[in-house]
């Protein structure tokens, strides 16, 4: 497939309720939407940047630049026939793996097209249904995060994750297990603890706990190996883990029992394969994050989701869980059984809906091979 057209778009969803971390409370999410054009064929990609360099140090500002004057440049104009290849173009800027991922991903969902085959079919996928889960941000209060958690098991969600943050962790904790005991659950620090709050994390150490989700520094590995002697509890990696290099060194060290997979934060849906390759092969479970994605990045989500070793539910939630009307269709539904379906159509298997991205996109740039 020859390159011929690349489109940008920096766009601005509302989000259906507010969203707090322990990194601040977000209203509305903003990313860029990456197209493809080549041999008749139109792929899409979500970058995952945000606003501020709060989960990652990239921003919708360095993406958008580091897209523009550097790896759009590099395979605009170029025959691909596969991902790889295009890698290679770009394989000399370091860093920037949201940059990198938002391109990377539209080219996979064009080089399936092309091909006639799903994108989960062409990354290895084998289920037609991929467990997920729900992520509750932080409550004005305990009895408020009961009342959040119950409405959403009554959604049909039946893994929940809570975020957590220094002051708002063991009572949320307690009152969760208090009113559901028998609930899959887990925690997600978002980094904001040190290796001083170990009884933190021991008083939750009994609370049958899937995982606590990345307590420590988002660059940290060794500590967390320490962390994870002290605990029954796994210790799930996120921020820590950029690259396969990554993971095997936290594995190697111990310090983590689970690893958290996202696209973006890792270069791509050829980084995190190898992480889920290698996982596998050392019997470590994966998961799929979420970076609060439309319906774009979404559906690359479940494709992956569906390879074999994606053991645990994902935080691939609904469509309707953060945005009131998403830009694609079909939107994601959850199902009864607390999954959603794996598209099977070509590529990423939905439809862009191009007067919904308009009325999102706030600019918006083209780029044409001569």
């Amino acid at each position: 497939m020859r390159i011929d057209r690349i489109e940008i778009r920096h766009t601005k969803m509302e989000l259906v309720t507010s969203f707090e971390t322990s990194m601040g409370i977000e209203t509305q999410e903003e990313h860029i939407m990456v197209r493809v054009d080549g041999d008749g064929v139109t792929g899409w990609g979500e970058c995952v940047v945000e606003e501020l360099p709060l989960y990652s140090s990239e921003t919708v500002q360095t993406a958008w630049s580091v897209l523009r004057d550097c790896l759009i440049p590099a395979v605009l104009g170029k025959t691909i026939s596969k991902v790889e290849e295009a890698i290679a173009l770009w394989t000399k800027f370091r860093g920037h793996r949201m940059a990198k991922a938002g391109l990377e991903s539209a080219l996979w969902d064009a080089l399936a097209k092309a091909k006639g085959v799903s994108l989960a079919k062409m990354l290895g996928g084998t289920r037609d249904r991929v467990d997920v889960g729900v992520s509750v941000g932080l409550q004005a209060s305990p009895e408020a995060l009961v009342r959040k958690v119950g409405a959403h098991l009554d959604e049909g969600y039946r893994r929940i994750k809570i975020k957590i943050a220094p002051g708002r962790d063991v009572e949320l904790v307690k009152a969760l297990r208090k009113e559901y005991p028998k609930v899959l659950l887990q925690v997600d620090a978002n980094s904001a603890y040190e290796l001083s709050d170990i009884d933190v994390f021991r008083a939750m150490d009994d609370a049958g706990l899937l995982l606590i989700e990345q307590p420590l520094s988002y660059e940290d590995i060794y500590d967390h190996s320490k962390l994870q002697r002290e605990l029954k509890t796994a210790i799930c990696l996120d921020e820590s883990i950029h690259s396969l290099a990554d993971a095997r060194a936290a594995l190697e060290l111990n310090s983590c029992r689970v690893i958290n997979i996202k696209p973006g934060r890792v270069g791509g849906f050829t980084e995190s394969a190898a992480i889920h390759d290698y996982c596998a092969s050392k019997k470590i479970p994966v998961w799929h994050g979420g970076m609060l994605e439309s319906g774009i990045g979404r559906a690359g989500n479940v494709a992956l989701a569906s390879l074999p070793n994606f053991t645990l539910p994902g935080d691939i939630s609904a469509s309707r869980r953060y945005y009131r009307e998403d830009i694609v269709e079909p939107e994601f539904v959850l199902n009864p059984d607390s999954t959603l379906t794996v598209p099977t159509g070509p590529g990423i298997g939905v439809t862009v809906l191009m007067d919904r991205l308009d009325r999102v996109t706030v600019r918006r740039e083209e780029f044409r091979h001569r």
